[in-house]
């Protein structure tokens, strides 16, 4: 069962001194250290940093992809740090929506087939859900296409109806924009910003400064910390934005 998206004050992700370490010894990497943050239901929340900085480290312990080393990680009231693989796999099927940079599209199957493949992983009327879900992304003529038979912009928005067909109130974001042009790139974060017009919340991990103009909010991490946390106070439209 797919978890409801409901507005609300109370903070959808909550990072309480999270601390994220690799390796051990002399070769032990921190690649995040001490790091609070909360996240409300409806928030577009831009996170931008250098590679290195932790900002991937983060999106990735927020979506149950890997876990912190120490601090609590929490999203829609779930402890992630108590869950078992299993429970981590729900959560994930349940929650949260994953979009990256590289589309991760099946190429042997349609785009009506990929998004599928979430949709029916215990949802009613999965085919229905996936024809509802690429109409939303401007793709229902396309949905018995191949992967590679769409660009780069067609694929981004095949992996967008697959990441919301199952009506998570997260989504995360992984530089989705940067193996894109500048026109498809604005078409992709238009629809991502439209997403969170029934309160989804959104996280979008990139490099690219201007970006940040469209968000609610730009966290900006560096050495692995949270060196800058503020509202944008007038964010413009996506299609206007500029890089």
């Amino acid at each position: 069962m797919t978890m409801p998206i409901v507005a609300s004050d109370e903070p959808l992700v909550v990072l309480d001194r999270v601390s994220k370490r690799y390796g051990a010894g002399e070769i032990a990497v921190d690649a995040l250290k001490d790091v609070s943050l909360r996240v409300t239901p409806g928030e577009f929340v831009v996170v931008l940093g250098p590679s290195g900085s932790g900002k991937t480290t983060m999106l990735n312990l927020i979506g149950g992809i890997e876990q912190a080393t120490s601090g609590t990680v929490m999203v829609a009231g779930q402890d992630l740090g108590t869950l078992k693989p299993d429970g981590l796999a729900r959560y994930r099927r349940e929650t949260v929506g994953f979009v990256f940079q590289f589309f991760n599209l099946v190429p042997t199957l349609t785009a009506l087939e990929n998004v599928q493949l979430i949709a029916e992983l215990g949802l009613p009327d999965g085919e229905g859900r996936s024809h509802t879900s690429l109409d939303a992304v401007g793709l229902r003529d396309r949905e018995d296409h191949f992967p590679g038979a769409l660009s780069g912009g067609q694929q981004q928005r095949v992996a967008i109806a697959r990441a919301v067909v199952k009506d998570p109130p997260l989504l995360l974001c992984d530089e989705p924009t940067g193996s894109l042009d500048l026109e498809t790139g604005r078409q992709i974060l238009d629809l991502l910003r439209r997403s969170t017009g029934n309160g989804r919340t959104v996280v979008l991990v990139t490099h690219n400064s201007a970006i940040g103009r469209i968000a609610d909010r730009v966290i900006r991490m560096g050495s692995g910390r949270i060196v800058e946390d503020r509202r944008v106070v007038e964010p413009i439209p996506a299609m206007d934005v500029d890089w």
